[in-house]
């Protein structure tokens, strides 16, 4: 049932459906029971030869009137007050004038009506109380009229099956209303439980959209920055191979050897993106991947690399920073420093990672490094890992990149996982 046709249900619980069938049963069994007394009681006489259906009639019809308009014209339990204080006056009366007969079923179907809408076990408790009261005076007004002795004694044994009516009655019918008062709330938080999963689910589908949404966006800006940064240094190199092919062999071939490794860098890029676009990642371990770009570096160059790696197990955006980190720097040593050599050393030492590579190019002064795209965008990584790089280089020693992250798992791991 969905939580807008759990609205439409009564206070109590009851669908309008059986609501009616209930009320329709009540004022059924209240003329029938009206009809029985004033049958029963026609021949009855009070106060001297008072006959008592001049005013069981009237009272009668009455409370059945009331109780039309109480049930099917008012909505509201304040709008109903009114009604049951007259339902009172009104049974008293039909109490006083019969010879007790069917009193209580009177009292039972009137006090059902209440017990239905009332919205307090407290009041209903209340209302309960207050009518065995008013019943048992009403029984000894009714005595009184008929002229027998009347008593305490006498009141509670003549009416103590009409008591125990009314409590097992009510006993019955705040039971039944509470338990469907209480599977009404469970089916409403059960609705809504239903209606916050559906939400949750949406949202979640969303958050996967959005998310792989940003990873494109993500890996089509490290294309566009890296490959294609990648790809204009291999014209660059290229352009400057061709104006001293002539003139200085030596320095165009070395620009040939640097272009060839860099566009090899870029191919590796590429297909690393494809892949992370068809959402395969790559099957090579980091150490392998590590490797891979020092052989493609050393085959057919001429250029030398010494390494020390051990063998980690990095998360995806940690493997690929190092690995784009030390393509940069291997480029940006054979283009800008002429190094012919470097030493790479990768290892975890307690909870961190420490990356160096070196190289035995000319170098600089620290005090006159410019940080291009390249360097500035390793700091960028590095603190977006929770790690640091800084430089050391001087002239003609060389150029060193000094790397840490944490490992993974370790105190400051950015716990990213791509």
């Amino acid at each position: 049932m969905s939580t807008r046709n759990a609205e439409k249900e009564t206070a109590n619980g009851l669908k309008p459906f059986y609501l009616y069938a209930m009320n329709t049963i009540v004022l059924c069994l209240l003329i029938t029971v009206e009809i029985v007394l004033v049958v029963n009681n026609r021949n009855a006489r009070y106060l001297g030869g008072f006959p008592a259906w001049y005013v069981l009639l009237p009272a009668s019809l009455v409370l059945t009137v009331e109780n039309v308009i109480k049930i099917w014209a008012l909505k509201s339990y304040g709008a109903k007050t009114v009604c049951y204080v007259l339902d009172i006056v009104l049974l008293l009366t039909l109490t006083v004038f019969t010879d007790g007969t069917l009193i209580s079923t009177l009292y039972i179907i009137i006090l059902t009506e209440f017990y239905v809408n009332q919205k307090s076990l407290a009041g209903s408790i209340a209302m309960l109380v207050a009518s065995i009261i008013l019943f048992l005076c009403a029984f000894a007004v009714s005595g009184w009229l008929r002229g027998s002795a009347v008593s305490v004694g006498n009141l509670i044994s003549s009416g103590i099956n009409d008591i125990i009516l009314l409590v097992l009655h009510f006993l019955i019918i705040n039971f039944t209303v509470q338990t469907v008062s209480k599977n009404k709330e469970l089916r409403m938080a059960f609705d809504e439980l239903n209606v916050s999963s559906e939400k949750l689910r949406i949202a979640y589908k969303e958050l996967q959209e959005i998310t792989a949404l940003e990873e494109r966006q993500r890996i089509a800006k490290d294309i566009h920055d890296t490959a294609g940064h990648s790809i204009t240094t291999v014209i660059m190199q290229t352009e400057a191979a061709k104006l001293v092919m002539e003139s200085d062999p030596e320095e165009a071939k070395l620009r040939i050897s640097a272009a060839n490794l860099q566009a090899k860098h870029a191919l590796e890029e590429l297909r690393e993106s494809v892949h992370l676009l068809s959402g395969t990642g790559g099957e090579l371990t980091l150490k392998e991947q590590i490797e891979s770009i020092i052989h493609d570096t050393t085959d057919g160059t001429g250029i030398a690399v010494r390494s020390t790696v051990d063998d980690l197990t990095l998360c995806d955006a940690k493997s690929r920073f190092i690995c784009n980190t030390l393509k940069e720097g291997i480029s940006n040593g054979l283009r800008h420093g002429g190094a012919t050599a470097f030493y790479f050393e990768l290892k975890q030492e307690g909870g961190q990672i420490r990356f160096l590579l070196s190289d035995n190019g000319k170098g600089l002064e620290i005090s006159s490094l410019k940080e291009g795209f390249g360097l500035s965008g390793m700091h960028d990584r590095a603190e977006s890992l929770g790690g640091s790089v800084w430089f050391e280089t001087e002239a003609d020693e060389g150029f060193e990149i000094h790397l840490t992250l944490p490992a993974d798992g370790g105190k400051g791991d950015s716990g990213e996982k791509n």
